[in-house]
């Protein structure tokens, strides 16, 4: 038994792996193929995606908004948990990330499922906003810059509905937000928005030490 949260050496996290991972070759040739693109950190673990899915398969998700695409891992595998007519409005601005992702959905079948929006994400969810989508949405997962998570945050907040759930990522940043010497604009930003969606009545929370850290706030 333990009072707090066990810490996974690298043993641990194989084994973990080993009892839980339910993979597919497709997901497995996705995360090895972004394992040699620059920003190769940006992915979640396999883990983390599968963890995803469940959400997705018990709270019945069919409509969701995902802010930070990269190369489609987590979009992939929020796809596959969905019914067929489940669809996902995906918001990044590179082509050149996103083309793998397209090229993967493609694979799956689940491109008729996501519809990406190359655009800056906030200008996306301001024309979400401006089309009356309101309360429109059962999740939304951001994983995008830090700087601009209080904004996505609000924004994402409106759109899904009471009862929807809304998954942050990167929320405890390698450790580095107990790092009081770490000062950098990204890890300040981590810390402030933690705080306050730590503060705030709108949602039930819980932060989970999955990944580099995932924040659930489900809608009241």
């Amino acid at each position: 038994m333990s009072s707090k949260t066990l810490g996974l050496s690298d043993e641990l996290s194989a084994y973990l792996q080993q009892v839980s991972l339910r993979d597919t070759e497709l997901l497995a040739r996705l995360r090895e193929e972004t394992s040699g693109m620059p920003m190769a950190g940006m992915q979640i673990s396999a883990e983390q995606g599968q963890f995803m899915q469940l959400l997705v398969k018990a709270l019945g998700i069919r409509r969701a908004i995902e802010i930070g695409v990269y190369t489609g891992y987590s979009s992939l595998c929020v796809a596959l948990a969905m019914p067929d007519d489940g669809r996902i409005i995906a918001c990044d601005i590179s082509e050149e990330w996103t083309s793998v992702a397209r090229r993967y959905w493609e694979k799956a079948g689940v491109s008729h499922k996501i519809e990406l929006r190359l655009a800056p994400a906030l200008e996306t969810l301001g024309i979400m906003l401006a089309n009356d989508l309101n309360n429109s949405f059962d999740f939304a997962f951001i994983d995008a810059d830090k700087t601009s998570y209080k904004d996505y945050y609000e924004h994402t907040l409106t759109l899904i509905r009471p009862g929807g759930l809304i998954a942050i990522d990167n929320t405890l940043w390698n450790g580095a937000v107990v790092d009081e010497s770490n000062q950098t604009e990204d890890t300040r930003a981590i810390r402030e928005f933690n705080a306050m969606v730590h503060a705030d009545e709108r949602v039930d929370i819980s932060l989970l030490p999955i990944g580099d850290g995932l924040t659930l706030a489900l809608k009241r």
